[in-house]
C-alpha cells in the first residue's frame, strides 16, 4: 500500500515566524500618526491591513520577489506592497521572516537605496 503523507503536518513545517524590527514599528507608527491627524478611523483601518499583510508573510514569504536596487545586495531583501503605497522590506533567514522596514512610497525614500 502507499504511504500517504499528513497534508496537516505539511502546512505546520511551512509556517514561518514574522518579527518586526523596532525600526519598521516606528516607521509604521509615525505613517499612521501623520494619517491619524487628518482621519482616525482611516488611520485604523489602514493599520489594520497593514499588519494582516504583514502577518500573511507566515505563509509562502517567497511568493514576493527581490528588491533589485544597484545599492541593495541581490537576494539580501524581499518586497511587498500594501495599499498601493506602503512598502514592505523583509529578509527570510531560515523559518523567520525579519520585517526590516515599512516604507510610505510617497515620500522621499533615497536614503535607503543609497
Amino acid at each position: 500500500m502507499a504511504q500517504y503523507k499528513n497534508p496537516a503536518r505539511n502546512l505546520e513545517a511551512s509556517v514561518y515566524r514574522v518579527i518586526i524590527a523596532d525600526r519598521a514599528k516606528l516607521m509604521l507608527g509615525s505613517h499612521i500618526k501623520f494619517m491619524a491627524n487628518v482621519n482616525p478611523p482611516a488611520a485604523r483601518e489602514s493599520k489594520s491591513r497593514i499588519l494582516a499583510a504583514i502577518r500573511s508573510l507566515s505563509k509562502m514569504p517567497e511568493r514576493f520577489p527581490f528588491l533589485d536596487e544597484d545599492y541593495i545586495p541581490r537576494g539580501k531583501y524581499r518586497k511587498m506592497f500594501v495599499e498601493n503605497w506602503y512598502l514592505v522590506l523583509y529578509q527570510i533567514k531560515d523559518k523567520i521572516v525579519y520585517v526590516d522596514y515599512i516604507v510610505d512610497c510617497r515620500q522621499d525614500y533615497a536614503w535607503l537605496i543609497r
